[in-house]
């Protein structure tokens, strides 16, 4: 008798209920329809088709684009008594004939491969599945097929053909960032038939975000890393040299270390990569050549020592951190100077569009480290999700600030911008006022009432000043690789009709802390775990790990770990009760576990806690109790039901933006009609905002409507003209 996804998702993953939207990305693909998941980095987005995969008769074709996640994926498959293999250029070609027997047998439930796999050979590999009983097809990282996506990859766009060659097989898709456009661009590139569009909430619950100034950056990360000494992390540097001689810094101040870019030998890499899975290596040093696709659950930290690319770029990276869901730290050392030195890369020679593209996504990223509000808000407003800000756990939210009154100092600066006929870019314009004897400066400018008029501020007050006026919309700047400032009519505003310009400065900034320190909102329920315990079941579990040759968090994640060290379960029974302790997994280590635990209670004269534990499993409230279906269904049975936005998110327990947006993905797919939730006559005036937006931002377009719309109505219409498309 075939087991339930739930009874699936309890035997081998040890988790007895589904994330938000992975119980409705299972029951589709289950059903034999397409797939597409924006899922954020952790999110859970494996187990959209590893549960299907352990359902459906066959093998599931996984196509991932890293050696690495593939290894990373396996291992923890087998760990928990799943047969799954890959194949990849780093195996030979005994090794994979060997693997492609046992496919060809019957003896897999899903296979890893890498695209080129599928291009190779003029699809050889593709035309040799047709022989293959195959349940589904998955395609991770699946940005990676759109020109629009961050990480564009050709030979992705090969898999276009995969829907015509076996259109009975569901497609799942699967990726972490991706904008409107890059999803329906993915969507078209791989032919999906009507996908189920699912779209997880984008907002990383347990991770902190602090953006710093960029100042003594060695000193800082030096220091943090003393004060969080068990603690492994990541640190980006946008270059190779700057790897090299960050990661030798750290290990002459003891640190362990290593760097990775793609400069150095492909085996280097690996072995670097698999030292850090394995907890050799407490820190890497990287470009962003690494980390796609890595699984390590127990990364604390991901440090950013220069400006990424793109806000999309910056999230996934970030989401590196905290995948076992503990508090986790995300801190980005900024300086206006690293704008400076992207705007050359972003600049395409013979591409207007693309250029301007990514001109925009680096203006954003500037954005989102200069503006003064919580960086989580303006994460999730970026990509579509609306949040209130103060979540207490941003650098923002956690610092104290006191009103500033700017507006002389702002006229000083737009004056010289009108009095050098908006012609120059930041730079001259700070040297302008400041009365700077650069030869840059004419005898002409020399001559205006405004050269000097700013010498009593230094050089970082002004940039400081500049950037808040561009950010806050009083100022503009041309979209180009040389940038000039113009002014615009806020501008006109406060030079003309004087308008105030109050903004905040610190008084008292936050830095990254450790997580003890601080309580914020968004920390994982407390956890009074034994120390002593703990340390010692990690040293169990690398022990486990080395004899099996797979990284530590395989066999256990921290999050586990910490369960054990606080519950102290004593029997197989017990265990039942720890996250992670699936029926195989209480099988083959718990006789490993119990007895460090029993013993450390005997010498301790401690006794089980589990009763004080929560049970895994939520009994359902009787009046949700019929609605047995995923999460996004149940949600609209309740509201065909009649149950408004409000009831449904009381009934089930979760906020009111999350409902929002499940009835938001019903009305993409034309399940649900946007008369049933706004008024009709309101549709108009946002499709018309949105259309002169190349991607629509909710917030400008509720900027300029005014507090008539609601971002959800906002949202309603867009997704209903999208779905027009």
């Amino acid at each position: 008798m075939m087991k339930s996804p739930l009874e699936i998702l309890q035997q081998y993953f040890g988790y007895n209920n589904f994330r938000l939207e992975q119980a409705n990305a299972v029951e589709n693909v289950i059903s034999k329809k397409d797939t597409f998941v924006l899922m954020p980095t952790g999110g859970g987005k494996s187990l959209c088709y590893q549960v299907p995969a352990l359902v459906l008769e066959g093998t599931a074709i996984v196509i991932s684009p890293l050696i690495a996640l593939m290894k990373d994926q396996v291992d923890a498959l087998r760990v928990n008594g799943i047969p799954a293999a890959y194949i990849n250029s780093s195996m030979s070609a005994y090794e994979q004939n060997e693997t492609l027997n046992q496919l060809k047998n019957r003896k897999l439930k899903l296979l890893y491969v890498a695209p080129e796999k599928l291009s190779a050979d003029n699809g050889a590999f593709l035309k040799f599945l047709n022989d293959i009983h195959i349940s589904l097809f998955a395609v991770d990282e699946a940005h990676c097929v759109s020109h629009w996506g961050h990480d564009f990859r050709p030979d992705y766009l090969f898999l276009n053909g995969i829907k015509n060659q076996f259109p009975k097989i569901p497609i799942i898709a699967l990726t972490a960032s991706a904008d409107e456009i890059t999803r329906k661009d993915i969507i078209k590139q791989l032919n999906l038939n009507e996908p189920l569009v699912l779209v997880s909430s984008f907002d990383r619950a347990n991770i902190k975000y602090f953006v710093q100034p960029k100042q003594s950056v060695l000193q800082n990360i030096i220091q943090y890393l003393n004060e969080h000494p068990n603690d492994s992390g990541i640190v980006y540097c946008l270059s190779r040299k700057g790897t090299e001689e960050m990661s030798n810094k750290l290990k002459e101040n003891g640190i362990s270390s290593a760097f990775y870019h793609a400069g150095i030998l492909s085996v280097d890499r690996a072995k670097v990569q698999e030292d850090f899975l394995k907890d050799k290596i407490r820190v890497i040093v990287a470009t962003i050549a690494f980390g796609m696709g890595i699984d390590k659950s127990n990364v604390r930290f991901v440090m950013h020592a220069d400006l990424p690319k793109n806000i999309e770029s910056y999230y996934q990276e970030t989401g590196r951190a905290g995948r076992d869901g503990l508090p986790s730290e995300a801190i980005l050392f900024y300086s206006n100077a690293d704008v400076t030195k992207l705007r050359r890369f972003a600049m395409i020679e013979g591409n207007e569009e693309q250029s301007e593209l990514m001109l925009r996504k680096l203006q954003q990223m500037s954005d989102f480290a200069e503006m003064q509000k919580c960086r989580r808000q303006y994460l999730m407003e970026y990509f579509g999700e609306k949040h209130d800000g103060n979540c207490n756990s941003c650098d923002y939210c956690l610092s104290n600030f006191e009103n500033w009154d700017a507006t002389v100092d702002a006229q000083k600066l737009l004056s010289a911008v009108f009095r050098l006929k908006e012609r120059y870019g930041k730079n001259l314009i700070i040297d302008f006022l400041r009365g700077s004897k650069s030869v840059k400066i004419t005898d002409f400018m020399r001559s205006l009432p405004t050269y000097g008029i700013g010498n009593n501020q230094d050089k970082n007050y002004w940039q400081n000043l500049l950037r808040q006026l561009l950010i806050n919309g009083f100022l503009s700047e041309s979209n180009e690789e040389f940038s000039v400032l113009k002014l615009n009519e806020e501008s006109k505003l406060i030079l003309f009709k004087n308008k105030k310009v109050i903004f905040q400065k610190v008084k008292e900034q936050a830095k990254a802390v450790t997580v003890a320190e601080i309580e914020t909102d968004y920390s994982t329920p407390n956890i009074n775990a034994n120390e002593d315990l703990f340390a010692e079941l990690r040293i169990l579990r690398r022990e486990i790990a080395e004899s099996e040759n797979v990284p530590p968090y395989v066999i256990f994640s921290d999050a586990t770990l910490l369960e054990l060290s606080t519950y102290l379960p004593n029997s197989k029974e017990q265990l039942n009760e720890i996250s992670g302790f699936g029926a195989f997994k209480i099988e083959k280590y718990g006789e490993i576990f119990l007895p460090t635990i029993i013993e450390f209670c005997q010498n301790n004269n401690l006794s089980s806690k589990i009763s004080e534990k929560k049970p895994k499993k939520k009994t359902p409230s009787k009046s949700t109790k019929k609605y047995e279906a995923g999460t996004f269904t149940i949600t609209f049975q309740m509201f065909k039901d009649g149950n408004s936005v409000e009831e449904i998110a009381k009934t089930r327990n979760l906020s009111i933006n999350t409902i929002q947006n499940h009835l938001v993905n019903f009305v993409a797919v034309g399940t649900i009609k946007p008369n049933e939730l706004m008024d009709v006559n309101k549709i108009e005036p946002i499709i018309e905002l949105a259309k002169t937006q190349s991607i629509p931002s909710l917030k400008s377009i509720k900027d300029e409507l005014g507090d008539d719309f609601s971002y959800f109505e906002i949202h309603i219409a867009i997704a209903y003209h999208q779905s027009q498309q």
